[in-house]
Order: C-alpha cells, then sequence, then structure tokens
C-alpha cells in the first residue's frame, strides 16, 4: 500500500550531485521521493542520505532508462510504495566529447539512447499515467548548452541533447492542454558535485551551479499555477560567460 504523503516526486537519473538536491528539496516539501538511477545500490545509498536530512520518506530503485519494461517496472514499483508520481524528472545524461572525424557509430547510439531515447521512455511513460488518472502533473528534463547549440567536438552530446529539447517541445504542445505541465532546464555551466570538487579550490566555489539552488527552481516549476507555466529556462552561474 502506498504511503501518505503531500505527493510524490520521482527523479531518474540520480547521482550525488543533482539528484541528491532534488530529492532533498521535494522531500523537505512532505513528499514521497523515488530516487532511480542504473545502479540501484547508489540509489538506495543516497535515498538514505536524503532521507537522512528530509525528514520524508525516501527510496532507491533500479532503472535502466533506456529499456521500456525497465521503466514500466519502476513506475509500478514507485506507484505501489509510494503512490503515483505528481512530479517526474529525467536527469540522466550521456556525455561524449570527440571529434566528428572519430566518433565511433555505437559510442554515438549508447549516448543518444541515454540522454533522448530515456527521456522519451521516461517521459511517455509519466505522461500515459498522468494523463489517465486525469490529475495532471510536471515533467521536467535536464538539458544544457547543448540543446541549442552544438560545439566543435560536442556533435556525439548535442545530437542527443537537441532530440531532448524537441522531445520535450513536443510533448508540452501536446499535453499542456491535458493538464500536463513539460518543461526543459537548461543547466548552462558546471555543477557543484563530486565530479567537480577538486577544481573548486582553483575556481572559487561561485564559478559552479548550487545543486540546492537549481533543485528550488525545479520545485517552483513543479508548483506554478497552470495559467503561468514556464516551458523553458536557463539557471547559470552569475559570473558565466554567455
Amino acid at each position: 500500500m502506498a504511503d501518505e504523503t503531500n505527493g510524490v516526486a520521482l527523479i531518474v537519473g540520480a547521482g550525488a550531485g543533482l539528484g541528491g538536491g532534488l530529492g532533498r528539496r521535494f522531500a523537505a516539501a512532505d513528499m514521497g521521493v523515488a530516487l532511480a538511477s542504473r545502479n540501484e545500490a547508489n540509489a538506495t545509498r543516497l535515498a538514505g542520505e536524503v532521507a537522512k536530512v528530509a525528514g520524508s520518506t525516501v527510496r532507491g530503485y533500479g532503472c535502466d532508462a533506456t529499456n521500456a519494461e525497465d521503466v514500466t517496472d519502476l513506475f509500478d514499483s514507485v506507484t505501489n510504495d509510494l503512490g503515483e508520481p505528481d512530479v517526474v524528472v529525467y536527469n540522466a545524461s550521456g556525455f561524449l566529447m570527440k571529434s566528428v572525424l572519430e566518433i565511433d557509430p555505437d559510442e554515438l547510439a549508447e549516448q543518444w539512447e541515454v540522454t533522448c531515447l530515456g527521456g522519451f521512455l521516461i517521459g511517455r511513460e509519466a505522461a500515459r499515467r498522468m494523463v489517465e488518472r486525469e490529475a495532471g502533473g510536471t515533467i521536467i528534463f535536464t538539458g544544457a548548452t547543448a540543446c541549442y547549440k552544438g560545439s566543435a567536438n560536442f556533435a556525439g552530446f548535442a545530437i542527443g541533447k537537441f532530440g531532448l529539447r524537441a522531445l520535450a517541445q513536443s510533448m508540452a504542445r501536446e499535453l499542456g492542454p491535458r493538464g500536463v505541465h513539460v518543461a526543459l532546464v537548461n543547466i548552462d555551466g558546471e555543477i557543484n558535485g563530486p565530479h567537480h570538487a577538486h577544481e573548486i579550490e582553483d575556481r572559487g566555489v561561485d564559478a559552479f551551479l548550487d545543486t540546492d539552488a537549481i533543485a528550488e527552481t525545479y520545485y517552483a516549476l513543479y508548483r506554478q499555477h497552470p495559467t503561468a507555466w514556464t516551458h523553458e529556462l536557463d539557471l547559470r552561474p552569475a559570473i558565466e560567460k554567455w
């Protein structure tokens, strides 16, 4: 039986950086929180860490977002444990920085699957359930500058992110009138997390996006009134060049 909560948030692609920040913010609103990643052990460990500081029900799940059966199983498990998700965040992403002259088709396909196909499968499953229960909901995709600009040596990354943005636009236009808010957040900069911790001393903490600050914006998107929905927005440090 599902737990009693003030709504349910599902974050797919939950790591120690932004995923943890999102988990803390939604849990702070006394929502049930599901954190999913390909590695179930990592997701479970992160859920335990978030629960300690948030005091809400937080659970970890394993899911390969590029596998349709895995995605269905994830939503079924979350619904059984916590309730139907009211907000779903797709935060998973591939990354490929390499000359277009050297990209192997298999590695291009792999990063596209994680960045774009996974977003489609998660977004589709979330939308189906939100439309079916007629209660609406919010779907948020984590984007990047590569959604808008294919820089040199970033063709492999941009292909997936361009596709994710196209998906978000199409879903927003189709699903908005049916009560489902679809948004894309352009994270224009590097996030203050484990991958960049070693750079903070040289560059300064203000050069990186703060995970809790990002999460505050995601929560605000979820709370927007349907007469004033945001579809796309940019987040970047004040000192970032753009």
